[in-house]
């Protein structure tokens, strides 16, 4: 029996949950990968139908959050604005880029001009219809002087917004962007309607599968389906409820009580409890989320470049994967490009423990004194206990490290960010351009090492840029390398995890056989994708 009888199998009852992944091991896969394939398996052999209320707990969602998808900055606040709004463009659960709002699209040579059509027929939810003035007001949103828009900088390329007809638009960048689409399924770059020449986010009004009914920071968001939803094959349930849970042990306890019906970021240490319970499925996807710890370099003392490699030289990255991810996960190389994107540099080095090299590079900077690490479970379950391990691990180094512990509410406005140093969680981004222009590049408003200056931060951008329009394949995959090199060297940026999505999902919902790895939630899309059985 291979891997293929398996799973049909199990999607017919004849496999048990232990017998399937103690058969399925004894092929060659690894337990984590087997209870992933059984429950995606099972899922995937379900019919999809309407109706239910579905609800499930965030670990996620601050009294700080806003509708303006400008300010959006956690998990709550993606799942929220996927629900009620879409993009020009999406993110399919199989990595793929296909048409949401957009119709079609037709680039120039160059990669310098953009025409999009649009869709025709699509109402937001108080019955105006979609047109290209509310994409070109949506789009402006984030553009100009005055903006303070966290992705102004994903849309510095572009010179000129035109509309072309009343359901055409036209993008002119000054530099050749061959990857500009994705940029445009940014979950900030919602389409709600223009009022008055301005996207007027306020009202809550948006195209999508869900029409908000209420909305409480930091606390709860409902939602009821949209009768007039252009997609069909999406959005079964007849409401949503999206619960803040940022506790672990909260957000858990709801799930096993049947309380919600998911969960993400599932405490590692906890999966095989989760797993034992007879009413949910363990859902584990690997993509590109890693877990970081970003130091300022605008700020003493991570300003000191022997410091900040002290401080990478003396991080035990495989006691952090196999005590805080549990093997749920890979070692990082302080650079936020996973190995399963295509312009991935396989060829560096990876940086390993080394507390003799590292205490070094602590006498060469000059630095004595303690460091501040600022941390809570609101960066990633287990971020306490991870800042804890470095500081054990740094102290063999000499490093003395005080573990600062932040309240979880506010964590996102007040402390990262802000801090010098501090715990922190990246989903990554379908591009390498696109991960760099988010939090790395010097025009970013979410650069949290603040790495902008020196001869590696310019040398960083300039080949991001000459790369973003780079057409040839295998130089551009030589710039992404090197600007790989360059992070992992001089910036703040202390990577040392990458972790898989971990789920807990009641075995009454269905979902497509793949899910989503670009975000939790199947890429944030679990309200409109998933159903009941």
């Amino acid at each position: 029996m291979d891997i293929k009888d398996l799973e049909k199998a199990a999607v017919e009852g004849k496999l048990d949950r232990r017998e399937f992944i103690k058969r399925a091991t004894a092929l060659g896969l690894a337990a984590p990968f087997a209870t992933s394939l059984l429950t995606q398996s099972v899922h995937a052999g379900m019919t999809p139908k309407k109706g239910g209320k579905f609800t499930f707990g965030s670990s996620h969602g601050s009294t700080t959050d806003s509708l303006d998808p400008g300010t959006h900055e956690n998990g709550f606040a993606t799942n929220l604005v996927f629900a009620y709004a879409n993009h020009l463009f999406e993110v399919d659960n199989t990595g793929k880029l296909i048409p949401e709002l957009a119709e079609s699209f037709e680039a120039s040579k160059d990669a310098k001009t953009w025409v999009i059509k649009l869709r025709k027929g699509v109402e937001f939810h108080n019955g105006k219809p979609m047109t290209a003035d509310d994409v070109i007001a949506a789009m402006n949103h984030h553009r100009g002087e005055d903006t303070k828009s966290a992705v102004k900088s994903l849309l510095s390329a572009v010179t000129e917004i035109k509309k072309t007809g009343s359901h055409e638009v036209t993008f002119t960048l000054n530099a050749g962007n061959a990857d500009f689409p994705f940029i445009l399924s940014d979950y900030h770059l919602a389409i709600l309607p223009a009022f008055e020449g301005k996207m007027d986010w306020q009202a809550g009004f948006g195209t999508g599968g869900y029409i908000i009914d209420r909305f409480e920071p930091g606390v709860r968001a409902t939602f009821k389906r949209n009768p007039n939803y252009f997609k069909s094959g999406r959005a079964h349930f007849d409401e949503v409820e999206m619960v803040s849970l940022g506790d672990t042990t909260a957000r858990q306890s709801a799930v096993m009580n049947q309380e919600v019906d998911a969960i993400y970021r599932v405490d590692p240490k906890t999966v095989h409890l989760l797993g034992r319970n007879p009413n949910l499925s363990i859902l584990e996807v690997t993509g590109t989320l890693h877990y970081t710890f970003p130091m300022r370099v605008d700020q003493a003392p991570f300003d000191n470049y022997d410091l900040r490699m002290a401080v990478k030289l003396s991080v035990d990255r495989e006691a952090l994967v196999n005590k805080i991810l549990l093997g749920h996960g890979a070692i990082g190389n302080d650079h936020p490009i996973s190995t399963s994107q295509p312009f991935h540099n396989g060829e560096m080095t990876q940086r390993k423990y080394d507390p003799d090299k590292a205490r070094h590079h602590l006498k060469k900077s000059g630095f004595s004194g303690t460091l501040d690490l600022s941390t809570s479970d609101a960066a990633f379950a287990g971020a306490v206990d991870a800042s804890l391990l470095i500081k054990d691990s740094a102290a063999k180094a000499g490093l003395d490290i005080n573990v600062v512990r932040e309240p979880k509410d506010g964590y996102w406005s007040n402390v990262w960010n802000k801090k010098a140093w501090c715990a922190c969680y990246w989903g990554g981004r379908p591009t390498v351009d696109w991960m760099f222009a988010a939090a790395y590049m010097n025009d970013g408003k979410w650069n949290d090492t603040a790495w902008k200056t020196g001869p590696a931060a310019d040398r960083f951008n300039k080949i991001v840029l000459e790369a973003r329009s780079e057409l040839d394949t295998n130089k551009r995959r030589a710039m992404y390398y090197e600007a790989q090199v360059l992070v992992n060297d001089d910036g703040g940026a202390l990577i040392p995890m990458f972790a898989n999505h971990i789920h807990a999902v009641s075995k009454k919902i269905g979902h497509d056989g793949q899910v989503a790895g670009n975000w939790e939630m199947d890429g944030s899309k679990a309200i409109e994708r998933w159903w009941f059985a």
